[in-house]
């Protein structure tokens, strides 16, 4: 009789099998999955916490006003400084793998201007944001009333300031994960908890915007500031005194990269005015079901995909310097295909678990019945996505390894091209199912174009310096 509490033999021989498997697998390819598998971690925490944000913010609020003026004046007021976050990003991982093997005073010197050009860009942004408000609601919001339009000027208040904290927090994040250090994964989700504590403590009529922006503000600001210690100590105690200047030499090669990455960030960045657009127009509330959809979509986009491309780039870029470049491409050919394939599951079961799943997170207080129905059914368009996001996220992380930033600047500018033309096409037929369809479309675009560059011959050397002469984007929200 067998004794309880016991693992069984084939059990414990089958686990022994997986481990000799995975130690027989290339370093390489290990450092990936580990890293994927921090990352990973990180963000199913992380997405818990923003999974808790939604479900309060449904039930103080619902569908209402204040969640159309919240998501619009937080995809507008974002989108640039997430779009030159990045561009930099994926321009400066690469750059900063290889200041590991450089003298450490002059590290030091580019982390300093690095983040005193930062800084000043940072505060630039902040004063534009609010000088050109009025601007945007009149070109990008003229199908929002008067009393939305009125919340999303209360709501600069946070946006303001935080259109420069996210810059801060880029800098700071891309330090870490050049030590493939990614706890800023985890982080990402401050804003979430502190927006969480200040609705769940401070809303009492659906119409107050006032803890969704106190929270907003005081979540970033504790971000900055957890970062920014955290790659101090990556860098061995180096916190980077701002210093406007731009004399270290490895500044030459990755503003000419970052000029062209730019080109096609910006053009991928214009997709989601261009989907808070749309919904405008189309009136009933569209954005806030738009924004509820698009959220829980990301939980799966970021476990699923972000996991493995996050940990990815500072493996393939430090293959790149060591002159691999054959291995660095087949290494991230594999991943896709697999990635792809994990991409067909997850739509499969998103597609029939949809509409439960949104009825137990949000269904409850001022979130209705009717609310799920209408937000389940968009975010099933939306899922169609996942295969070929899956699969590019890999793709772009291999291009931007060998500095092949003038092709990607290209296929970017053709997605936001399809994406823009279909998405004006398809809403006014179909609603905000149109407009995640339009979506769809573009990651389909992306990743055949990304896996005809993957499988041409890669450039004989890695650029020189870090990062290529020809440079341009990785594309927006990951957006491949």
């Amino acid at each position: 009789m067998r004794r309880r509490g016991r693992v069984p033999h084939r059990v414990q021989l089958d686990l022994k099998a997986f481990i000799r498997r995975f130690e027989n697998v290339h370093p390489d390819h290990q450092r990936i999955f580990r890293g994927a598998f921090r990352v990973a971690l990180f963000l199913i925490l992380g997405k818990a916490a923003g999974a808790l944000k939604e479900m309060a913010v449904a039930y103080r609020y619902g569908i209402s006003d204040a969640v159309d003026a919240y998501q619009f004046t937080l995809t507008m007021a974002n989108w640039l400084p997430v779009t030159l976050v990045g561009s930099l990003s994926v321009v400066l991982i690469p750059v900063l793998v290889k200041l590991r093997r450089t003298p450490l005073h002059e590290r030091d010197r580019f982390i300093q201007e690095l983040q005193g050009i930062t800084l000043l860009i940072g505060i630039a942004l902040a004063v534009l944001t609010a000088v050109a408000w009025p601007w945007v609601l009149r070109w990008l919001g003229p199908g929002l009333s008067p009393t939305v339009a009125g919340m999303t000027h209360e709501l600069l208040f946070a946006f303001v300031p935080v259109s420069a904290l996210l810059l801060i927090a880029g800098i700071s994040a891309a330090r870490l994960r050049a030590h493939e250090r990614h706890v800023n994964t985890l982080l990402d989700s401050v804003p979430a908890v502190a927006t969480l504590a200040w609705v769940m403590l401070a809303a009492t009529t659906s119409d107050n915007v006032g803890p969704l922006l106190w929270g907003t503000l005081v979540g970033y600001t504790i971000q900055v500031a957890w970062l920014a210690w955290l790659a101090a100590r990556a860098d061995g105690g180096l916190w980077g005194v701002p210093r406007v200047s731009l004399s270290s030499p490895h500044w030459h090669g990755l503003l000419t990269a970052l000029g062209v990455m730019t080109i096609g960030q910006v053009a991928m960045s214009f997709v989601g005015p261009i989907d808070q657009y749309a919904a405008a127009n189309l009136g009933d509330n569209a954005n806030a079901t738009l924004g509820y959809a698009t959220r829980l979509l990301s939980l799966v986009l970021g476990v699923g995909a972000a996991s493995v491309g996050r940990a990815a780039l500072p493996v393939l870029a430090d293959v790149q310097s060591r002159g691999d470049i054959v291995r660095a491409r087949a290494m991230a050919l594999k991943w896709s295909v697999l990635m792809v394939g994990a991409g067909v599951a997850a739509v499969v079961v998103g597609w029939l678990l949809a509409p439960w799943g949104v009825a137990l997170l949000f269904e409850r207080g001022a979130f209705t019945a009717q609310n799920t129905a209408a937000v389940a059914s968009v975010l099933r368009w939306g899922l169609l996505q996942l295969p070929f996001y899956f699969g590019v996220l890999i793709l772009v992380q291999l291009l931007a390894s060998q500095g092949r930033y003038r092709i990607m600047a290209s296929i970017a500018v053709a997605n936001f091209a399809l994406k823009a033309g279909m998405t004006l096409y398809l809403a006014p037929r179909m609603g905000a199912e149109g407009i995640m369809l339009a979506t769809s479309l573009m990651y389909l675009l992306s990743y055949a174009c990304y896996t005809l560059v993957a499988l041409r011959q890669p450039p004989a050397a890695p650029p020189k310096g870090g990062v290529s002469d020809t440079a341009a984007p990785v594309q927006a929200k990951g957006a491949a």
